[in-house]
């Protein structure tokens, strides 16, 4: 049962309590109501992914109480700062590199050395934002290829007895989701159009130029998706029965014998655990293994329901060819930047 919480101190109290144990809450914002996670918690965010029934784990929008706090997980330039003056609280995401030393967990960034973060301009999610005190994961809050909720009774249509509660803010005032602007590069690139026109972003900071898109159509709030965007520099072998003596092994429920370096997703085969600890695994084994000498990475069957399909869709584009690399995987990769593996993980490594 989903629990519905008026925007009062009680409900901010309840709302904040549940996302910092790891709960799902829905929330609503001047543009779409968001469905929302602890993004420092890479099991947390699992759950989003889970509750929408999303196949992709494409990156998610970390949302701030002020621009001070979102600075303290990414990098921002002059440009970021001019924009965050002008228009935070607002319907505008800005895609940043993330610091060494910030909270964002790379399930909500999808593996990428950037995040994407934002301050809404909605009183009661600020105040919910601020008794949080940490960054919180939110995409719209509806099933994955529904349309985005704009009030409390959208959010249960769709997701009653699949989150823990929707904290009832009233009908969002913008409706249509925040523009998204990448500026992790040396020109800004608009990857969204949204609430803040174009015209307006260019009258802060000059022109902007249009993202070429992806092969992704209902694409993201993160640069770079192309198909083989998240390979590590080690090729990877799918769906493996057996691992070879060059190659680490990414293990999901009981592992495989034989291989000299180990990650399990998760040894009791739970796909929302494996979902959480996926690319911390294959950072690590990447790393570990390019040290080892290893010259790939076995992967075993993850199944394919529910988050399994996301998981196996992830691990596909690790797989998948990178341009000039011949037949197999391999290649500069984007795992290597971004965010530190935590230590409570890396004793998993056998």
């Amino acid at each position: 049962m989903t629990e519905r919480l008026a925007a009062n101190s009680a409900g901010l109290s309840r709302a904040a309590e549940l996302l910092r144990s790891g709960g799902l809450v829905a929330f609503g914002t001047e543009t779409v109501y968001g469905l929302g996670a602890d993004a420092t918690d890479p099991l947390a965010v699992a759950r989003i992914f889970e509750a929408k029934n999303r196949p992709r784990f494409n990156p998610l929008i970390s949302h701030f109480a002020d621009a001070a706090h979102a600075f303290e997980h990414v990098v921002a330039d002059d440009r970021a700062r001019a924009l965050a003056a002008r228009f935070w609280p607002g319907p505008l995401t800005l895609v940043l590199p993330r610091r060494a030393n910030g909270w964002i967990c790379d399930l909500a960034a999808a593996g990428l050395p950037t995040a994407a973060v934002r301050v809404p301009a909605q009183d009661s999610t600020l105040a919910l934002l601020g008794a949080v005190d940490r960054p919180v994961a939110a995409p719209s809050a509806n099933l994955s290829g529904a349309v985005s909720p704009s009030d409390a009774d959208h959010v249960l249509d769709g997701l009653e007895g699949r989150i823990a509660a929707v904290l009832d803010t009233g009908p969002c005032r913008i409706g249509v989701e925040s523009t998204v602007l990448d500026l992790s590069g040396p020109s800004a690139v608009l990857l969204r159009p949204g609430g803040i026109t174009v015209e307006d972003i260019e009258a802060v900071i000059g022109p902007v130029g249009q993202s070429v898109g992806s092969d992704e159509p209902d694409a993201p709030v993160g640069p770079g998706m192309l198909k083989s965007h998240y390979a590590p520099g080690l090729p990877v072998r799918l769906d493996a029965s057996d691992v070879a003596v060059d190659e680490a092994l990414l293990a999901f429920g009981a592992p495989l014998s034989g291989a000299r370096l180990v990650w399990n997703l998760s040894a009791a085969g739970r796909l929302d655990e494996a979902a959480a600890r996926l690319f911390a695994g294959l950072r690590v084994l990447d790393r570990e293994g390019a040290a080892l000498g290893l010259r790939g990475i076995a992967v075993q069957p993850v199944p394919d329901g529910g988050l399994g399909a996301a998981i196996r869709d992830r691990l596909s584009r690790a797989a998948a060819p990178r341009p000039g690399s011949g037949s197999g995987s391999g290649g500069a990769s984007d795992l290597s930047g971004g965010g530190l593996v935590p230590s409570h993980l890396q004793r998993n490594i056998a």
